[in-house]
C-alpha cells in the first residue's frame, strides 16, 4: 500500500470523472445508487442524484421520512456507486452519512425548479399512495398554498453528506484486465493501491 502520489484525496478524481460524464453521458450523469441497511440488517438500494461534491464529501437530498433516511438514522454507514456506461467507468464509495446543515439544505432547495419544490411538499415519500389522484390533489394544494413568493423548504426535506472512508475507481480494459484503484482513509491520510481485476 502506498500513500497517494498526489498527497490529496480521491474526491478530486471523482469530480474530474463527473465533469467528463456531464459531456458524454446522455442522461443523468449525476445518477448514483445509495445502499443503506436497516435496523434488522436488511439492505436497500436505490438511485438518487449527486447534488454536491467537495473535500467534505458527496451530497444527495431526500425526504427525511423516506426509507433511506430512516435507515441512515439507525446505521449511518452507506455505500454509493456512480456508473457511467458511455465511459465504461464506475466509482464505488463507502462512508458515513450525516445530515447537511439547514443553511445548505435551504440554499439547495432554493436552487430547485419551482415545480420540484412543490413536489417536495406534496410527496409523502415512501408512504402508501391511495391513488394517483391523491398525489395530484396534494400537488394542487401546495401549488395554491405557495402561489406567491418563494417556496420555503419543508422541515422534512434535507440532504445527507457521505464522508468517504473507502473509494474504488474502476475502468474497463481489453480482455477484462480492468484497472482498479482503491483509496482508504487511514488515520486521516488517504492511501492508495491497485487491485487485480
Amino acid at each position: 500500500m502506498s500513500v497517494s502520489a498526489h498527497g490529496a484525496s480521491p474526491i478530486a478524481q471523482i469530480g474530474e470523472w463527473l465533469k467528463e460524464a456531464e459531456k458524454k453521458e446522455a442522461l443523468e450523469p449525476a445518477a448514483m445508487s445509495v445502499a443503506t441497511v436497516d435496523a434488522d440488517g436488511r439492505p436497500s438500494l436505490r438511485m438518487v442524484l449527486l447534488r454536491g461534491i467537495d473535500e467534505r464529501g458527496l451530497v444527495f437530498y431526500t425526504n427525511l421520512g423516506s426509507r433511506k433516511a430512516a435507515d441512515i438514522r439507525v446505521n449511518p454507514y452507506v455505500a454509493l456507486c456512480l456508473h457511467w456506461k458511455s465511459m465504461t467507468r464506475q466509482v464505488r464509495v463507502e462512508g458515513r452519512a450525516s445530515q447537511v446543515s439547514d443553511a445548505e439544505a435551504d440554499a439547495y432547495f432554493a436552487s430547485r425548479p419551482r415545480d420540484s419544490q412543490i413536489g417536495a411538499w406534496a410527496s409523502k415519500q415512501s408512504q402508501v399512495l391511495e391513488g394517483r389522484f391523491a398525489l395530484e390533489a396534494r400537488v394542487a394544494k401546495y401549488a395554491a398554498r405557495h402561489a406567491i413568493g418563494t417556496v420555503p423548504r419543508p422541515d422534512f426535506w434535507s440532504g445527507f453528506r457521505v464522508v468517504p472512508e473507502h473509494v474504488e475507481f474502476w475502468e474497463d480494459r481489453p480482455f477484462r484486465l480492468h484497472e482498479r484503484t482503491v483509496w482508504d482513509l487511514v488515520d486521516g491520510v488517504w492511501q492508495s493501491h491497485k487491485l487485480y481485476p
